[in-house]
């Protein structure tokens, strides 16, 4: 963290200080709202969730290393009191970027926010000191704890931003002021929040309403909500994509073993890339990072190293788990938008090839409003298309619908629950050889599944 005394951070926060002693005492650490994590020299935000508070840790937080608490009450240890401790991380995130003199780099879009930010950091990191979010970490608790870990030396911070609502990006953005705003796509997702995919691209769009005149804009080409975008902007704009004219482009895209492989151009630039990530869906994941990193200065045959080497660390995305009966799982269940879904089902055609039994693990998809049905009904088409040998279905009535479109479509599937017991439930229903997607929303926590199966044997074995 860029260091402020704690006095600095309740002048920033408006709060008052409890049981301190010295005022100057200087915060290095991060945020943190974990007491499991505690940082030397940070501060603890005593957050209060459905079932745990926060302030009852505030005293094993400050002996663990803790130099103060954020409280909306009293404990009995050095405490910066305040109303609301969610607020007061985002003003000590915004009191941080003050004094950051890296460039920010800001990404957002319906699907691939995660893993183009895991790939843009691999690049970056080979140009200079980078900060990204941990995982998913891109919401109002996430923001700042990424925001307070970058250093003095960081030449970029990387800041994921997601959004459940109009306003939510403009606000993470008044925070920490962009350098440079990537948009990757607008889909379906949390599209019975949003009303609309119009609606959804004028709240991504927020991102680059928020640049600077000598900003970047980094956009997708080949999507034209995207592409619109560049009129909302003064700030330069950079595309990226397949379609001829992005200044960006990726050709030649070939898949072998469920890898991407493409030439990456820009002007007169070009390279061969093979990725080390599954899903050609990775593809357009890949360009995004390299036109950003583009926009950022790095040089292009820095570029092609750090695509090349790049892996997604952030975990349930594309992560390929070999057991040793031969079975494959793909465990991609962080999160299941309907053109992931589909994504990913293409992905396990690719990886399973001809000669391997491919089997479908799919959740039910969430926060589809009026098109929850249709999207339903379009999965079990592509299912159909994809000669899935066996799907089971996850959920509730929206997985009935699933898997009975399914069987009338004249393929096997089945409907279950997520219970403790459902990796034996896949795992009597697996040949050697087999591939196995799981994929679905992330409130059905089926990474655990996908990880519990993955140490499972058949008994063919």
């Amino acid at each position: 963290m860029i260091p402020l005394t704690l006095a600095e951070i309740t002048e920033a926060t408006a709060g008052t200080l409890h049981h301190v002693t010295d005022p100057a005492t200087p915060v290095t650490g991060p945020l943190s709202f974990d007491s499991r994590h505690i940082a030397p020299s940070s501060l603890f935000a005593c957050l209060t969730g459905r079932t745990l508070d926060g302030h009852d840790f505030a005293e094993q937080a400050v002996r663990d290393g803790a130099v103060a608490v954020i409280a909306t009450r009293p404990t009995p240890v050095p405490t910066l009191l305040v109303p609301d401790v969610l607020n007061a991380m985002s003003d000590i995130a915004r009191a941080i970027a003050t004094r950051y003199t890296g460039t920010v780099i800001a990404l957002t879009g319906s699907a691939g926010k995660t893993s183009t930010k895991d790939i843009l950091a691999s690049v970056l990191t080979l140009d200079g000191p980078t900060i990204a979010n941990e995982k998913s970490f891109n919401n109002e608790i996430g923001f700042p704890v990424t925001v307070s870990r970058v250093m003095p030396d960081s030449r970029y911070l990387v800041l994921e931003m997601g959004a459940r609502g109009k306003g939510h990006i403009e606000k993470l953005c008044d925070l920490v002021r962009p350098n440079i705003a990537t948009v990757l796509g607008v889909g379906s997702a949390h599209i019975g929040e949003f009303g609309s995919t119009q609606a959804i691209a004028d709240a991504k769009g927020e991102i680059v309403r928020a640049l600077p005149q000598h900003g970047v804009a980094v956009l997708n080409g080949d999507d034209p909500l995207v592409a619109a975008m560049a009129q909302q902007t003064q700030a330069r704009v950079i595309t990226f994509g397949t379609a001829a004219g992005c200044d960006v482009q990726a050709v030649d895209i070939t898949v072998e073993h469920g890898r991407p492989a493409f030439t990456l151009r820009h002007g007169t630039s070009e390279a061969r890339i093979t990725l080390r990530v599954h899903g050609r869906h990775n593809t357009i994941n890949a360009l995004a990072a390299a036109a950003t990193a583009i926009a950022s200065g790095v040089p292009f045959p820095r570029i092609v190293s750090g695509l090349q080497e790049a892996g997604l660390s952030s975990g349930g995305r594309m992560e390929i788990l070999e057991r040793p009966d031969g079975i494959t799982i793909i465990n991609d269940a962080f999160n299941a938008s309907p053109e992931s879904v589909i994504a990913a089902l293409t992905a396990l055609s690719d990886i399973a090839g001809t000669d391997r039994r491919k089997i479908a693990v799919l959740g039910e998809m969430a926060e589809l409003g009026p098109e929850t049905e249709a999207w339903h009904d379009k999965i079990a088409t592509e299912v159909l298309a994809s000669g899935i040998a066996l799907t089971i279905g996850i959920g509730g009535e929206h997985a009935t619908r699933l898997t009975a479109a399914i069987r009338k479509g004249g393929a096997s599937a089945i409907k279950t629950d997520r219970t403790p017991s459902l990796p034996q439930h896949i795992n009597a229903r697996l040949k050697l050889g087999d591939v196995v997607l799981i994929k679905g929303a992330n409130a059905l926590a089926l990474e655990q599944t996908a990880l519990e199966l993955a140490d499972m044997r058949t008994a063919e074995n």
